[in-house]
């Protein structure tokens, strides 16, 4: 892996679209310099159990992390990997379903190595207890094959999966990361993406005929044209049919994407299919229907990280809409994503 110093470029970056920088920021970069040219480090060619091959980033919602990583990442000059971890994980379990055998872990992590010398996962977040059990054990043959980890996350790591499921057998997980990692917080007072609340946004409350009525004229605007198809979106035998289809641009109500049994690979299907989506009557959140809450969090995760547009009406202002305990935390970085999805540019 060459030497390669980031500052002077990331500098330059913010110069030329006009960014603030901070302290904060500044930090990041040179850990993350330390920690990619780590193996030109004489004490750790010596010590090689000391290595370091993941750089953990959490901090709140809104700090800019994927921002700052998504800089260092188009700079960086190895072959490389970036993806939503839903999508990797998706993209895991499929090749383990399709081998099927007990070396499945390894041979998917070879075919890793054989592509790439760094993976970088954006939005890190264990919700379910099939990844929680796996993970420890797929990241270890990760380390053991000198594959690099960049992860961005909202949460602590000793945090992850916190009162989850069966949870003592995620554990070697956080031991795993622990002592593989390079861990840094990163310290923001404002969430960027509400800075510029004034500007204009497609986000419509409460849910009465008046919003019906102004979500029915945008979506005439976007749709003046253009010719209505009917799509259907298979994801393993599942169909999901879409009537109001305008040349990727659609509408849903809440119920139909959140209410189902739908995940992450059906949302990714619809993200390649659309550009702009109306999502209506988004409900108040509570522990009654947190599971629905849960499915709308990773449905904005994937639209956020596919780059799609959205018009939403909602039973309340998205600042005052409320939330199920468990996702209270999780549901900020939702929040703070709807904000830059629904900007009128």
């Amino acid at each position: 892996m060459p030497d390669q110093n980031f500052e002077d470029s990331f500098l330059k970056f913010c110069k030329l679209k006009k960014f603030d920088i901070n302290d904060q920021q500044i930090e990041v970069i040179n850990l993350f310099d330390r920690f990619i040219n780590s193996e030109k480090n004489f004490f750790n060619y010596l010590f090689k159990n000391r290595k370091k091959l993941c750089f953990y980033l959490h901090g709140n919602v809104g700090v800019g992390k994927t921002m700052l990583l998504n800089f260092i990442y188009d700079n960086l000059k190895i072959k490389k990997l970036r993806l939503h971890f839903n999508e990797f994980m998706i993209n895991f379990h499929d090749f383990r379903h399709e081998k099927d055998d007990d070396n499945s872990i390894r041979t998917f992590v070879k075919n890793l190595k054989s592509k790439y010398d760094l993976l970088y996962l954006d939005e890190f977040q264990v919700t379910n207890i099939v990844d929680a059990m796996i993970l420890g054990k797929l990241f270890e043959i990760i380390f053991s094959q000198n594959i690099k980890i960049i992860i961005t996350t909202n949460t602590k790591l000793n945090d992850l999966y916190k009162d989850g499921l069966q949870r003592e057998k995620f554990l070697p997980f956080i031991s795993v990361i622990r002592r593989s990692s390079i861990q840094k917080e990163l310290l923001l007072n404002d969430d960027y993406r509400q800075l510029n609340k004034e500007q204009a946004i497609r986000i419509f409350y409460p849910l009465n005929e008046k919003v019906a009525f102004k979500i029915n004229k945008i979506f005439r605007e976007l749709t003046r044209n253009k010719k209505q198809e009917k799509k259907i979106i298979t994801t393993k035998g599942r169909n999901l049919e879409i009537t109001n289809f305008f040349n990727g641009v659609t509408r849903f109500n809440f119920s139909d994407l959140c209410d189902v049994n739908l995940g992450a690979e059906d949302y990714i299907n619809i993200a390649q299919t659309c550009n702009h989506v109306f999502i209506e009557e988004i409900p108040n959140f509570d522990d009654e229907n947190s599971n629905q809450q849960l499915r709308f969090i990773t449905l904005i995760d994937i639209f956020y990280e596919k780059k799609i547009s959205l018009t939403l009406s909602l039973a309340d202002n998205i600042t005052n809409l409320n939330s199920s305990k468990k996702h209270f935390e999780t549901f900020k970085r939702t929040v703070s994503r709807i904000y830059e999805m629904t900007k009128v540019n």
